[in-house]
């Protein structure tokens, strides 16, 4: 394990990347409960996605440990689960059509992280747009947490209205979003976690939630589920961009983020980032194979970093943690069934993306209007991929006209000149 890891190289012990690894797991270990809630929403049997996002989470952590050697953990991605969820609601697609578009995205993002296109990707997008995007995807959960919960509901004069306070899952919902809010206000750690399931006790005693046990056998996995052929025969192109582009930043910026906290970076640049990103990139292809939305990194990694995690082993033993909880399908399955134990992690981690706002500028109209776009279009229209197109449009087009073309990079003008053809020719449903 010392010779694995380089536990002593890395100025750790066992002991320690274990509490590390531990303190990971009870931050993200709501994705257990609430991925499988967005995706059996959407049609998606929930015992095939509880052990899809256990499968995924597992099979890229542990890569992550065992070839990259750091403390990071990886499952399905909060966003692009609900975008997935939206994709077959707006487009009266089925799930299997749609996991087709994650399994390309996941081998795409494979092949790329043999290549060079997947730095002058990142590079070549401008940070109005990558914040725009996260920005954007934040606002889009938050506002389905709301929707789910019934705290906002369909109203003929604006579209959106306030919710019924005298429902009994709207007020459950508040007093978990209020006990959730108050743990983080408190930096707590596993706040989401905890309020979830102070959530879960007040639901129990109120009559809204009845199970009959904890744990029984794992679920059996379901494998290969997916239609690609869907895919082309229905053009959903865009689709499968969106999942690339947004699941390679996603992971990119964790990873750096975490790398930095970590102190892994070296002149700049983070050691073994072919592997870290191969990790996710393995997640995202096995998970859809399984049944499940893109995976990435986690930034709750961070708080394993801050406990003293310093290796693959604290990403080891989060795994482990990971495999533990299939046992307890029975009262997962029943808590992911209240919505109100779910929302309030949605509108809280939709607050934590907002977060690249701050690093817009502003007072420049050509870099702040495609971000605006991004940002508005996103929840608006419940699609990840429209917003995203509507922000390659603008942004190149806007620099053009304003002079500073032969600032923008090649590529940004051929995904304007595609997401342009893609509209006309192939519009969303």
């Amino acid at each position: 394990m010392e010779k694995q890891f380089k536990l002593k190289q890395n100025n750790t012990n066992i002991r320690t990347e274990f509490i590390a690894g531990f303190t990971t797991f009870l931050t993200m270990v709501y994705i257990v409960v609430v991925n499988p809630a967005i995706l059996s929403a959407a049609g998606v049997p929930f015992d095939q996605v509880f052990m899809a996002t256990i499968i995924s989470a597992v099979v890229g952590t542990v890569y992550m440990a065992l070839f990259a050697n750091y403390p990071i953990a990886i499952a399905p991605g909060m966003g692009l689960n609900a975008y997935f969820a939206s994709v077959v609601a707006s487009q009266g697609l089925s799930y299997q059509v749609v996991f087709g578009t994650v399994l390309l995205a996941g081998v795409l993002f494979v092949l790329l992280s043999f290549t060079k296109l997947r730095e002058t990707l990142i590079w070549a997008i401008p940070s109005s747009l990558k914040f725009g995007i996260t920005s954007g995807i934040g606002l889009f959960i938050a506002f389905l947490g709301l929707k789910m919960s019934g705290i906002v509901v369909p109203n003929e004069a604006n579209m959106i209205g306030f919710g019924d306070l005298h429902q009994p899952m709207t007020l459950l919902t508040l007093a978990g979003l209020f006990i959730t809010l108050f743990l983080m206000a408190r930096n707590i750690r596993g706040a989401l976690f905890l309020g979830m399931l102070a959530t879960g006790v007040i639901a129990y005693f109120t009559g809204q939630l009845q199970f009959e046990g904890l744990a029984s056998a794992p679920p059996m996995p379901v494998f290969f589920d997916i239609d690609i052929g869907g895919v082309f025969a229905n053009s959903l192109y865009t689709v499968v961009f969106a999942f690339l582009l947004v699941t390679i930043f996603d992971t990119t910026g964790t990873l750096i983020g975490v790398a930095e906290q970590a102190g892994f970076m070296r002149n700049g640049k983070m050691p073994r980032a072919k592997s870290a990103l191969l990790a996710d990139a393995t997640a995202t292809t096995v998970g859809s194979m399984f049944g499940t939305s893109p995976s990435t990194a986690y930034v709750e990694s961070t708080s394993g970093v801050a406990a003293g995690g310093r290796t693959g082993l604290t990403s080891l033993v989060v795994a482990g943690l990971f495999a533990l909880s299939m046992f307890f399908s029975p009262i997962i399955g029943v808590i992911a069934n209240i919505p109100a134990i779910t929302a309030p992690v949605l509108i809280i981690v939709g607050c934590f993306m907002m977060e690249g706002l701050a690093r817009i500028d502003w007072k420049t109209f050509d870099e702040a209007f495609p971000a605006f776009a991004i940002i508005l279009m996103m929840p608006m229209t419940s699609s990840i991929a429209t917003g995203i197109s509507v922000g390659f449009i603008t942004y190149p087009l806007l620099k053009l006209v304003s002079g500073k073309g032969k600032d923008v990079h090649w590529i940004l003008y051929f995904f304007c000149a595609v997401f342009v053809l893609q509209m006309i020719f192939f519009p969303a449903h």
